[in-house]
């Protein structure tokens, strides 16, 4: 049996067995929805088994914050999703998002030999991974996910971890901004979060020059699935810009760029700055936004010094169509195949022997 990876975001669960040239087999959304049995609230109907109570997701910006709630969905994807059975579990790959704290790190661990009794167990940064995605093994990794976007350098697959950079902005943030701009010029109409989230993904895109865009750009229809005609102007290009204007959001950050060159100015040594620039890897569902790899390559020009030619890479085209949007998988299908077989991996025996915190020697070493 292939190894499983797993890579568990604040928006989308991506799970599969270790196959890099296809999409992950498990695409869905984190949020889970509680439920509470007919027997505790009698005023409930008897042939009404569950009643929903409320949405939520057990990370939150990349953080779990509901070990309860992630033992569940961990569950579900190894038994139901992925066809697990209990005392024939198998081996595991997991994904860690930049700055995880070491008692979440040791936590995972724990629960993954404790709770499901896999046989084998390795995680990785999602940075290093997305690198792999695209066949480098140095360079920088741009992960913008739905809570938080990690920047960092990655030298011969170690994270420099003194430059990296976690910014507090992320996909959610922007579908923030476009409902907020939309209900500034329309008042009278009402869009939910998720109705947000779908128009974002559908209208937005990026501006090669963001100033020239908004004086002349035209408002187009959009209908939305409850047939609702609604019109987008400028707000569609905005939500891009965040990300090179974050003081769009009233944040007050580095924009995107400017923080990639923040971190690789910090790496040492000095001569590695170039390899870096000229391998970067900006991935997540929002790095696909229409214009976004252009405008960060043009941005990333303007920083750069005569010497340097930054290149924002694209993966070989063997690799499946949604390589950048799962890229942390993709990387962590193809690392499976070489620490699963090499016995690079954390076994029960070493768990046995030295605990959860064998996780930060034989994965982080």
């Amino acid at each position: 049996m292939e190894p499983v990876v797993l890579d568990v975001g604040s928006k989308l669960v991506k799970a599969g067995f270790a196959y890099p040239d296809q999409d992950p087999s498990m695409v869905f959304s984190t949020a889970m929805v509680k439920t509470k049995d007919e027997e505790s609230d009698k005023a409930e109907s008897e042939d009404e088994e569950i009643v929903l109570e409320d949405v939520v997701n057990p990370i939150s910006r990349g953080i779990i914050k509901d070990w309860d709630l992630m033992e569940d969905l961990w569950r579900y994807i190894f038994y139901t999703g992925l066809g697990w059975e209990v005392g024939n579990e198998g081996q595991i790959l997991i994904t860690e998002p930049l700055l995880t704290p070491k008692v979440a790190r040791e936590k995972v661990v724990q629960v993954m030999f404790e709770t499901f009794n896999v046989t084998g167990f390795y995680a990785v940064e999602q940075a290093v991974l997305s690198l792999y995605s695209v066949g480098r093994i140095s360079g920088c990794a741009v992960d913008i996910g739905h809570g938080k976007t990690d920047i960092a350098p990655v030298w011969e697959g170690a994270l420099q971890h003194n430059c990296v950079k976690r910014m507090e902005l992320g996909g959610e943030d922007l579908t923030k901004l476009l409902l907020e701009e939309f209900t500034k010029k329309n008042s009278e109409r009402r869009l939910d979060l998720a109705t947000a989230e779908m128009l974002k993904e559908t209208v937005s895109a990026v501006a090669d020059d963001y100033a020239a865009v908004i004086r002349e750009c035209p408002v187009e229809e959009h209908i939305l699935p409850d047939g609702q005609v609604i019109e987008v102007g400028q707000e569609r290009y905005m939500v891009g810009e965040a990300f090179f204007q974050p003081s769009l959001l009233n944040v007050e950050e580095l924009s995107i760029v400017d923080s990639l060159f923040r971190c690789v100015s910090s790496c040492v040594p000095s001569e590695n700055h170039r390899q870096l620039l000229e391998n970067i890897v900006v991935c997540g569902g929002t790095a696909t936004m229409p214009g976004f790899d252009a405008r960060f390559q043009k941005e990333a020009n303007l920083l750069a010094t005569p010497s340097v030619r930054p290149a924002v890479v694209k993966p070989p085209e063997y690799m499946p169509e949604n390589t950048l949007r799962y890229s942390a998988w993709m990387g962590g299908a193809i690392l499976a195949k070489v620490v699963f077989p090499q016995n690079q991996h954390i076994t029960k025996a070493d768990y046995d022997e030295l605990g959860p915190s064998i996780v930060h020697k034989k994965c982080y070493s």
